[in-house]
């Protein structure tokens, strides 16, 4: 139940402050030891097995302090305890930071500032933007807000209520690892092998999760056929887990996500996801947040739910025990009266 009211409070956290630049944050110092890594090993042979020290390092460093932390916490008192893990989960979480992200933007399209509409996208995608036109920006942000629903927020709150803070840590570490170092490419191919294959891993679960509730409570009469396009075109994805969320979101507004991106000059052809009912436009930018905070309150319900569900199934195992615990309550109270 610790678990569960600190990832309550950090779910408020989340929508108050979001994601400050002057709050210091594990996810930057985790990525200030992935850069240190990335420079000293990433060279020379077996990089692979470098690549698989520099993921076990990183994970366990962010596991084990998070533990160390959250234990004395919880030793000094449960409400003390409570308040430093929601803390550290809130670290892990970005619902109001991805939302932001987004009316960054929106706003310059509907300004008509194509200019600064592909700037701000820049900063939350990691394709070439320069030359991308309204249709190519709004599908760009629709992606990474249904990529991001997952990775981001409901992935480390499903970890959260499995581990605790421990455990959400250890997972955006892994997020941060892929992040940095997953690329396929001639540089990271081998050194980023193991941090690619660990967040394919713990996100299979979290992303199809996450595409499911977010059909289930946003869905309504299309839920049939959501459903049929989620299990039709989840897989075309190049990721093994990415492609869920887009799937979901994709057939919930109408439209079709996928096709031709650059990288860095890099020509990539993506299969296309959704069925194009309707052309994609700047509307679509605010319907995708909604829907991604539509579904991470119904996923952090559910959580809830879950949790509540087993507390009760835990107490009803051990009525004895319950029932002695009360009765020495009991007679206490009658000693003391």
């Amino acid at each position: 139940m610790s678990h569960l009211f600190a990832i309550a409070l950090a779910l408020l956290l989340d929508a108050l402050i979001g994601d400050p630049r002057w709050l210091p944050h594990p996810v930057r110092a985790l990525g200030s030891l992935i850069a240190f890594l990335d420079r000293r090993l990433n060279q020379g042979k077996h990089r692979r097995a470098k690549g698989i020290a520099a993921a076990v390092a990183v994970t366990g460093i962010a596991y084990s302090l998070a533990f160390f932390v959250v234990s004395i916490s919880y030793s000094l008192s449960l409400l003390f305890g409570v308040l430093v893990e929601a803390v550290l989960i809130f670290t892990a979480i970005a619902t109001k930071s991805l939302q932001e992200a987004a009316w960054n933007v929106l706003i310059p399209l509907e300004q008509g500032d194509m200019e600064k509409a592909r700037r701000e996208l820049s900063m939350i995608v990691g394709r070439d933007t320069e030359n991308l036109g309204e249709p190519e920006i709004v599908r760009a942000c629709v992606e990474t807000v249904a990529e991001n629903t997952s990775d981001g927020i409901t992935a480390p709150l499903f970890y959260a209520f499995i581990g605790g803070a421990p455990l959400a840590l250890f997972y955006r570490a892994v997020n941060t690892c892929d992040s940095m170092l997953g690329y396929k490419n001639d540089t990271y191919r081998e050194f980023g092998w193991a941090s690619a294959r660990l967040d394919d891993v713990v996100n299979y679960v979290p992303a199809r999760l996450t595409a499911m509730v977010m059909i289930l409570v946003y869905g309504g009469r299309q839920m049939r056929h959501c459903f049929h396009v989620l299990f039709r075109d989840a897989s075309k994805h190049p990721s093994p887990n990415s492609g869920w969320p887009e799937a979901a979101m994709a057939a919930l507004l109408g439209v079709q996500l996928g096709g031709t991106n650059t990288y860095k000059g890099v020509v990539s052809r993506r299969p296309a996801i959704g069925d194009p009912l309707v052309p994609l436009n700047k509307e679509h930018i605010r319907q995708a947040v909604r829907i991604m905070i539509v579904t991470v309150l119904s996923f952090a319900l559910l959580l809830f739910i879950g949790g509540m569900i087993i507390e009760l199934a835990s107490a009803w195992g051990k009525p004895s025990a319950i029932v002695s615990a009360a009765w020495a309550s009991a007679s206490g109270d009658i000693r003391r009266f």
